[in-house]
């Protein structure tokens, strides 16, 4: 069997919602007097306000952002100790089912496997560690380090840098639309995850594998081959 020309010779994984449970941080979100139901649009308006301190030609380390995000989320109510509490719970939080079987594929296959995230290395370390996905990842890459915010094209080319490899055998693996937009848009391939959006958006470039869990998505990655 031939090798397509676009076949994966490694895939960088998103880490927050991705890897990542986020859900269970919510529970900080209580202890603090604060609604659990505040976790995502904190969390959205995090996510967002990166990209636009990036488009403005500005970069902040994310937990910077986040805590900022958080206290206006909560209408300047939460008090910057609770904001340290839920912050540290990015590095408790743990991995989807889904994660390890899909490591575990890809590294029986010989693919290399790296993080890209937004995230900060510490949390981001903390993750894996504590996740016991430490032991499948070669490298870590983050946005904050890259001085470029996703999904600016050079974040995605540092991780191919890192890994090793040409952007056009690099694959992103992210449950975010936005996210495998940026990186087919800088030349790499993308895998989708179904997993939080449901339908994926079609203003964005389509993938190139999408699968219901991380495990069907590397399945369809690693089956871009030719006889």
């Amino acid at each position: 069997m031939a090798v397509h020309p676009y076949h994966p010779y490694a895939v960088a994984f998103d880490v927050m919602e991705t890897l990542i449970d986020l859900d269970p941080l919510s529970e900080r979100f209580v202890e603090i007097g604060q609604p659990a139901e505040l976790l995502r649009p904190w969390f959205l308006r995090a996510q967002r306000d990166c990209m636009a301190l990036a488009l403005a030609g500005d970069l902040r380390p994310f937990p910077e952002v986040a805590r900022q995000a958080l206290r206006t989320a909560s209408g300047n109510t939460a008090s910057e100790e609770g904001i340290t509490h839920v912050l540290e719970g990015f590095g408790r939080l743990p991995a989807h089912p889904d994660a390890e079987p899909a490591m575990r594929r890809l590294h029986e296959a010989g693919v290399r496997i790296g993080c890209l995230t937004q995230g900060s290395r510490a949390a981001t370390t903390g993750f894996l560690e504590s996740s016991g996905l430490g032991r499948f990842v070669e490298t870590l890459v983050t946005a904050e380090e890259v001085g470029v915010w996703k999904p600016a094209p050079g974040v995605y080319h540092a991780a191919a840098a890192a890994l090793e490899t040409p952007r056009e055998h690099l694959a992103l693996v992210a449950v975010h639309a936005w996210d495998c937009h940026g990186a087919k848009r800088a030349g790499c391939l993308a895998g989708w995850c179904s997993r939080s959006e449901v339908e994926y958006g079609d203003v964005f470039t389509a993938p190139d594998a999408v699968g219901a869990t991380l495990t069907d998505v590397v399945t369809g990655l690693l089956e871009l081959t030719t006889a």
